[in-house]
């Protein structure tokens, strides 16, 4: 199973695609930033997210997203740039055939960290054990698109047995 962990942001997106094989630890197949110009007008900026997400996804094959939800702060130029560029986001993986779970911050947190409070030091360096990485991932947009990414990879298989379950009591 191939899944792709996405952190989205105009200026930066990173993403990750993380392999699991039965009972195997997960380990990463390839991550990567995408870094968009501020000086560059949003519609390009958006075709280069889409571009680029759409190249990656094509590379990797994964079979599955998870993607993080928008952060909503107090900055309403910040937010909207993040809802555009999650936007393209999701476009590239529903064209790409690719079932797309959202997943709040809170939830990635305590899924792979065990806290909803954790930092994102903390993240990173959770992140870096449980792949086994030499070095903590950097910068934090591609490590917190292999928190997504885990994140689903400990949640899917609970999901798809409620599925079944509801589906049996049809």
């Amino acid at each position: 199973m191939k899944i792709l962990g996405i952190d989205p942001g105009l200026d930066r997106t990173g993403w990750a695609v993380l392999e699991k094989d039965g009972a195997a630890p997960p380990s990463l197949a390839a991550s990567g930033l995408i870094h968009t110009q501020k000086n560059t007008p949003l519609e390009k900026r958006l075709a280069i997210i889409y571009d680029e997400l759409t190249e990656a996804i094509e590379l990797h094959a994964p079979g599955e997203a998870a993607i993080e939800e928008v952060f909503f702060s107090k900055r309403a130029d910040t937010q909207a740039n993040t809802t555009h560029a999650r936007g393209v986001i999701l476009l590239a993986c529903e064209k790409a055939g690719l079932k797309i779970t959202p997943y709040n911050p809170r939830t990635i947190k305590k899924t792979v960290a065990g806290t909803g409070a954790a930092e994102k030091r903390q993240m990173q360096r959770v992140v870096q054990m449980t792949l086994n990485l030499a070095e903590i991932p950097e910068p934090d947009d591609v490590a917190d698109a292999m928190a997504a990414a885990l994140c689903h990879l400990r949640m899917a298989p609970f999901a798809r047995a409620l599925e079944k379950a509801k589906a049996a009591l049809r």
